[in-house]
């Protein structure tokens, strides 16, 4: 291969090994859903939303100051409800084969900004634990707060459900295996390259140019073989005359 190549020339070695570059993206395809498909175990979730406030009584009035001390407290929860003192009950109750660390990796705790709304998901590869284990920590959560801070004031908004057919949040199929098709094609391109540059067969007057550094001073076509039993009559009939 010389050491320039024009589009044309990398548009015509594609097009020669474009059934490569398609096998390969095929196959990119069906790796990538297998693997999705049987190989990694499906994660479901499930969300509960609870609302959080400061210990009140009737006669006192709601300020903004006490609005946003609630706000500043949302990490305060965070921290709690994936504490083992939250979460060791929850396990106790559901009766799971965990350690509170690994049942804190499954949830993850957040609210929006300027939202006092906290919201619980969970993670699980068992989509009905999943809704067990959200609902009883927001519950365990209720129960346990306002012994450890000046909160008596929770409230559950959105308990999680179970869905009659719930679908898993990971891994994300459509996404693997548009990804072992930009992997597969990406490997057919590179491979396709790699054995033109391998091949160091002459095709062509401008390989004996590039290749040899010879000067090309003439072609010998192929002769078709219609042509070759033409032209092997022509002198029979001239000696028959």
């Amino acid at each position: 291969m010389g050491e320039t190549i024009s589009l044309q020339e990398i548009i015509k070695i594609i097009k020669k090994r474009l059934v490569l570059i398609i096998a390969l993206t095929v196959i990119g395809c069906a790796v990538a859903a297998g693997i999705s498909f049987y190989a990694i175990t499906p994660i479901y979730d499930a969300q509960t939303q609870i609302l959080v406030n400061q210990k009140g009584n009737a006669d006192q009035v709601y300020s903004l100051q006490s609005n946003n001390t609630d706000l500043s407290l949302i990490n305060t929860y965070q921290v709690i409800i994936t504490s083992p003192v939250i979460l060791t009950p929850v396990l106790e109750s559901l009766d799971l084969d965990k350690t509170t660390g690994q049942l804190a990796q499954q949830i993850s705790v957040f609210s929006k900004t300027d939202s006092k709304v906290v919201n619980i998901r969970v993670e699980d590869p068992n989509p009905a634990v999943a809704v067990d284990i959200s609902n009883t920590v927001a519950e365990v959560f209720k129960e346990n707060i306002p012994q450890l801070m000046s909160i008596d004031n929770i409230s559950i908004l959105s308990a999680a459900k179970l869905s009659e057919n719930p679908s898993s949040v990971k891994p994300n199929k459509m996404m693997n295996i548009a990804i072992g098709a930009v992997i597969g094609v990406m490997l057919g391109i590179g491979l396709t390259f790699l054995i033109e540059y391998l091949d160091m067969s002459i095709k062509s007057e401008r390989d004996v140019e590039d290749y040899l550094e010879l000067p090309v001073i003439g072609m010998v076509d192929l002769i078709k073989e219609e042509n070759q039993k033409r032209f092997s009559l022509i002198p029979r009939k001239a000696r028959r005359g």
